[in-house]
């Protein structure tokens, strides 16, 4: 199902959105999904920003700067990243991934372009800690089992090289557990922003293939494309 409090968007020929959810939620699919349907540029500001520490834009070398004194890229450098490619696409339909993360960011986009919807995915973290909890991976290759989903033929061994798999530090429980609630303390004040803003679609549920359908038929009963 999805909730969203307040009147539903005007039907409109440009789409202009955001998504949110949590690691391991299947936003990656979901955005994959809407950008190919709806003729959307997908506007990561992880990629968009290792792209450009890659050629060493007056941005990139910025960014890289904070990065390698351990600290985090601060608000201002993300927003003028995001704002500034965003001002090269003109009336194109674009879903931003990973901006804004705060408040203040928000405020800053606002102040610039309009979001027609904010996209919430709402994956109970119990099912998520379960899923990421199952990934083990061949760390030569990268090739990644998932035990519910993608299994290895043997356990615990390699389908190609017959090497051992491992799991890494960010996929065992406890380290998802920490970090989805880092991922909610941050994005709470945010999903308030935009809920007060009646912009808020939010979708429930706990399998990707089943939330997506949801978000197709929002976008074609609120959007044309």
């Amino acid at each position: 199902m999805y909730v969203m409090p307040g009147s539903v968007a005007q039907k409109t020929a440009i789409i202009r959105t955001l998504i949110m959810g949590p690691p391991g939620s299947g936003k990656g699919t979901i955005s994959e999904r809407i950008t190919a349907q709806y003729n959307c540029k997908h506007l990561s500001s992880g990629d968009l920003l290792r792209e450009h520490i890659r050629q060493k834009s007056a941005i990139g070398v910025e960014a890289r700067n904070f990065i390698s004194q351990g600290q985090l890229v601060p608000d201002t450098t993300i927003t003028k990243l995001m704002l500034t490619e965003l001002k090269r696409l003109e009336r194109k339909n674009w879903l931003l991934d990973g901006f804004p993360r705060t408040v203040k960011q928000a405020i800053k986009l606002d102040d610039k372009f309009d979001i027609d919807i904010v996209i919430n995915l709402d994956v109970p973290f119990t099912t998520i800690t379960d899923r990421i909890s199952k990934r083990w991976i061949h760390p030569a290759s990268g090739r990644t089992y998932n035990l519910d989903f993608s299994p290895p033929k043997v356990e615990g061994i390699d389908d190609v090289t017959g090497e051992p798999l491992v799991q890494r530090e960010d996929d065992k429980p406890e380290s998802v557990r920490k970090r989805l609630q880092l991922y909610s303390e941050m994005t709470e004040p945010l999903l308030d922003y935009y809920g007060k803003q009646k912009k808020l679609a939010t979708f429930k549920g706990t399998e990707t293939n089943v939330i997506w359908p949801k978000v197709k038929q929002f976008l074609d009963d609120n959007y044309t494309h």
